[in-house]
């Protein structure tokens, strides 16, 4: 485990200790609407290093709609909500949509508690806001972050992120051929348009589910945005009963916050480098450096925030995101998922 890791954890338990909620990290990026309390950060699952995976995660929600089978438009088949959330074998609405999966992928491994890389990341690797978007990412990045996460070096700026601790032994139980395989299928897929993003002063009012994902509430008044990012489905049920992996995203950000996000990313602002310095011209990556256009608002906004708080450790991003504020990496992240993959 880092010592910036630590650091940060440090403080942060402090913190709640002392006066049972913090000011931060900026909460709604890692699916949560308030900061981190005491008694939350106790229900996190313990994660010690010989923990298995599934043991770092929160509990699965029981479903209640028993063996009822619910289908997805052009697929031809039928699953129960238990079947599209099975650890170790998720439903697989659209085969055709990607390669075969390998059986890490497909299925994980049961006996040591490694669900399946497509339950959260999807068959097809777009993934959903509260994990990450795989399709397209050069393989080589991908066996690096595992890397990292396996030593220690990649950990959550907010303590009840538990799938980030789960990744973390996930990433140490592989063997070195299933993250090659795991890394290979990944890559070996384009990334496709994914997230909507809306400017807007008013956001759908929301729930949250236990990893995160936000649910617009339906009948209820919006609110303000303030300096926030919130992104939803768009399809709730087909995405949060069905995980629909051709169902996107919709990302509402503060209004005039794209164009000030191209400005950013274009010259620094003086605050930073121009993302094209390693992104590419049009931010879809070069050579082992991944592509970022078109992903995940939220999840760009967290890794940014998240190494700038060491919690992710890059010596490259470092001291690229180091002067910026909240508000700037809001703003290039608006711009960013705006962007044509």
């Amino acid at each position: 485990m880092s010592l910036n890791y630590v650091r940060a954890f440090v403080l942060i338990v402090f913190g709640i200790i002392a006066n049972d909620s913090i000011a931060a990290p900026p909460s709604w990026a890692y699916g949560y609407k308030t900061a981190p309390t005491k008694s939350e950060i106790v229900k996190v699952p313990a994660c010690p290093l010989n923990a298995r995976p599934i043991d770092c995660a929160y509990p699965a929600t029981v479903a209640t709609d028993g063996d009822v089978k619910r289908q997805l438009p052009n697929s031809p088949f039928s699953f129960s909500r238990y079947e599209a959330y099975f650890d170790y074998g998720p439903a697989d609405w659209y085969p055709g949509d990607h390669p075969v999966m390998p059986d890490i992928v497909a299925k994980g491994r049961q006996k040591d508690g490694v669900r399946a890389c497509a339950l959260c990341h999807y068959p097809n690797g777009q993934g959903k806001m509260e994990n990450g978007g795989l399709a397209g990412l050069p393989a080589e990045y991908i066996l690096q972050q595992l890397s990292n996460f396996k030593n220690g070096l990649r950990h959550s700026a907010d303590p009840r992120k538990a799938n980030v601790n789960e990744m973390a032994r996930i990433a140490a139980s592989l063997t070195d051929a299933e993250a090659q395989t795991a890394a290979n299928y990944f890559s070996s897929m384009s990334w496709r348009p994914w997230v909507r993003v809306v400017e807007s002063k008013l956001v759908p009012s929301v729930r949250v589910t236990t990893n995160g994902l936000y649910i617009p509430l339906a009948g209820l008044p919006w609110e303000s945005i303030g300096t926030r990012i919130i992104e939803v489905p768009e399809q709730p049920e087909r995405t949060e009963v069905m995980r629909d992996p051709r169902s996107g995203f919709i990302a509402y950000v503060p209004p005039g916050s794209i164009a000030k996000g191209k400005a950013m990313t274009s010259t620094g602002g003086g605050r930073t480098l121009p993302c094209s310095s390693c992104h590419g011209a049009k931010l879809q990556g070069v050579g082992v450096i991944p592509g970022i256009a078109g992903r995940s608002a939220t999840y760009i906004f967290r890794q940014l925030y998240d190494v700038q708080q060491g919690t992710r450790q890059s010596q490259i991003m470092a001291p690229i995101v180091a002067r910026l504020s909240v508000e700037d990496m809001i703003n290039i992240t608006a711009y960013v998922a705006s962007l044509k993959p």
